[in-house]
């Protein structure tokens, strides 16, 4: 007989009951020596001490009802009440009240303009032509003042909407800026390399709010007798320089990363320099920074608060506001928290955004 007919097939064994699954996965992270068993058990020791009574101050024991503070006077838990209350007041600020429903529209626009423009099967003619139209819709819908729409100045502009456009202008903006600003400090000619180099110094050197008084003081002095430029574009100007510094540091990071190979690659293929750079270059430098940008991007969204130093009511100023009443001031935490809860589910879609990114960008450079 053959050896073929000796051949039998493997048995296959289940894996031991402790070497995979939620046990072996808590054995491992969890108690695998004596110090993480010591610092699992206090965790686990702070967590039962402080989750049931956040539970119960947050859900169990609040009051969600109501229509003034009377509602939450003899309250344990938090006064949701007043969210239900002041929403609008936080959400659109001094927007004019029965034209609010126009800043809904508009954000909602603008944020599905950017989610749409993050998903790959969305890149296209397509995505351009979305924002062709969008951007003027959304301009339309909040400033008005033709095709029916009454006209609200940008001074009533505020809460959500402010913070989203500030935001989301100040990123898409200074990118490209921040792009030649790190191409410029690494530039082989010493005018451009030095102005790339100063610029950048300057702008790190002093905090946002130096840059917000500036953009909000100075611009008009530069500008002829006159003409006067309104403080939400100058506060849009200020975070659009000060960002573009930002990231072009954080760009040269990865531009000094890329092995000298890839730049030597793209001038044996005959490329010129732009076409080096454009094709070559910073795809790949670009990918290898993508956790500090997204950093960034969260950064810029959160630094808009700091636009009331020169009198624009962003979300996080509204929030605060809406408890000015004394009668809602005892409920003060609860405008905060409401706050919290809106910035934090921006910051972590950006952040999760990124971590989608760098897998699907991941998995393209090992095929």
């Amino acid at each position: 007989m053959s050896a073929m007919d000796h051949t039998e097939e493997p048995v296959v064994l289940a894996p031991p009951g402790l070497q995979i699954g939620p046990v072996a996965w808590c054995r491992k992270n969890l108690f695998s020596s004596i110090p993480n068993t010591l610092l699992t058990l206090l965790a686990l020791f702070l967590l039962w001490k402080l989750i049931p009574p956040l539970l119960d101050w947050l859900l169990f024991s609040a009051v969600f009802s109501g229509s003034s503070p009377d509602a939450c006077k003899d309250a344990v838990g938090a006064c949701w009440t007043l969210i239900g209350v002041k929403h609008r007041f936080m959400l659109f600020g001094f927007y004019t009240y029965d034209e609010q429903w126009r800043p809904l529209i508009a954000t909602v626009i603008l944020l599905c303009l950017i989610c749409g423009s993050g998903y790959p099967k969305f890149w296209g003619k397509k995505l351009g032509v979305a924002w062709l139209i969008g951007l003027p819709l959304f301009g339309w819908l909040m400033w008005g003042g033709f095709w029916g729409l009454p006209l609200v100045e940008t001074d009533k502009w505020g809460g959500l909407p402010l913070t989203v456009v500030l935001a989301a202008v100040g990123i898409v903006v200074s990118f490209p800026l921040g792009v030649l600003l790190a191409l410029g400090r690494r530039s082989a000619l010493p005018a451009i390399r030095t102005v790339s180099t100063a610029y950048i110094e300057l702008i790190r050197g002093v905090p946002l709010i130096s840059v917000l008084f500036m953009a909000s003081v100075m611009f008009p002095l530069f500008l002829p007798e006159g003409v006067t430029i309104n403080k939400l574009l100058r506060a849009q100007v200020g975070i659009i320089l000060f960002t573009a510094a930002y990231q072009a540091e954080t760009v040269r990071g990865g531009l000094q990363a890329l092995p000298k190979g890839q730049y030597e690659a793209g001038n044996a293929l005959g490329l010129s320099y732009w076409q080096s750079t454009l094709l070559i270059v910073l795809p790949q430098s670009l990918k290898l920074v993508i956790p500090s940008l997204v950093n960034q991007f969260i950064s810029t969204f959160k630094d808009t608060s700091l636009v009331l130093i020169i009198g624009l009511y962003d979300f996080l100023t509204t929030t605060r506001t809406a408890v000015a009443d004394p009668a809602w001031q005892p409920f003060y935490v609860e405008s905060y928290a409401f706050a919290a809860i809106v910035y934090f589910g921006f910051c972590f879609s950006m952040s999760r955004y990124s971590q989608f990114l760098e897998r699907r960008l991941g998995a393209q450079g090992r095929r």
